[in-house]
């Protein structure tokens, strides 16, 4: 495996599939069963996944409620994913452990480095729930946090495309997919990979981010593996002095 340690994140509304509202059960086991060809391949693997197919805390600031208790109802809601991801994992017989940024100690742990590295360490998937914990703060932000907090060697950022383009691929056909792209020049472009502080902090750190479409069976497995799936993000190489 090209990655031994890896953070995936997912976004909630991919959970709804085809439905409104709420999680669609056949995506849910879909993506318990491309999860679990990681596991079975001894990956270390945790995950962030947001809530945006319950609740969206910015959406309901902008309809005039509190953003600060709109970003604490947005934090419910991705725990409530996490539940459902875990249950899905746990039905395939795959040890999973639920870390949550707001003490909740009647359904997950508390967030706590150590243990969730440890839990890592003996194969256990690792869901981070609730975010960061705190308001103003997305669940992008959250990944790249525990990403960076785990150590973690890449960031794979599953979406319903497959990939980062110069232009929005469901509304320009002309748009062109990049295979490799740098932080800056994601940057230059005004290219929407992740919200600027997430970015920012994956840049920092030189933590890489892949982009790719998880909705496709076998992807996530083929990018582990070292193939060519979806887009890498990275910084750019100094480039050698050359020698006298």
């Amino acid at each position: 495996m090209k990655y031994k340690r890896i953070l995936l994140k997912l976004s909630g509304e991919s959970l709804m599939g085809d439905k409104q509202f709420g999680i669609d059960s056949a995506v849910l086991s879909q993506y318990a069963r491309e999860i679990k060809s990681l596991v079975d391949k001894k990956v270390q693997l945790a995950i962030v996944i947001g809530g945006g197919n319950i609740f969206r805390g910015l959406q309901a600031s902008e309809d005039g409620m509190d953003r600060v208790q709109g970003d604490y109802m947005g934090m419910l809601a991705t725990v409530i994913n996490s539940m459902a991801l875990q249950s899905a994992l746990e039905s395939l017989s795959i040890q999973t452990r639920l870390q949550s940024a707001i003490k909740m100690e009647a359904i997950c742990e508390p967030f706590i480095r150590r243990r969730a590295v440890r839990h890592l360490e003996k194969g256990r998937v690792v869901i981070f729930g609730a975010g960061t914990g705190n308001p103003y703060f997305t669940t992008d932000t959250a990944a790249s946090l525990r990403a960076i907090e785990i150590e973690a060697d890449v960031i794979l950022k599953g979406t319903r495309v497959d990939g980062v383009y110069t232009a929005d691929p469901e509304k320009d056909k002309k748009a062109k997919k990049f295979d490799t792209i740098s932080f800056n020049e994601v940057f230059e472009r005004d290219l929407k990979v992740m919200d600027m502080t997430a970015f920012t902090l994956c840049q920092e750190n030189d933590l890489p981010i892949i982009v790719f479409d998880m909705n496709r069976k076998g992807n996530l497995l083929k990018l582990v593996s070292g193939q060519k799936v979806g887009t890498l993000v990275h910084n750019e190489k100094p480039k050698a002095r050359k020698k006298k």
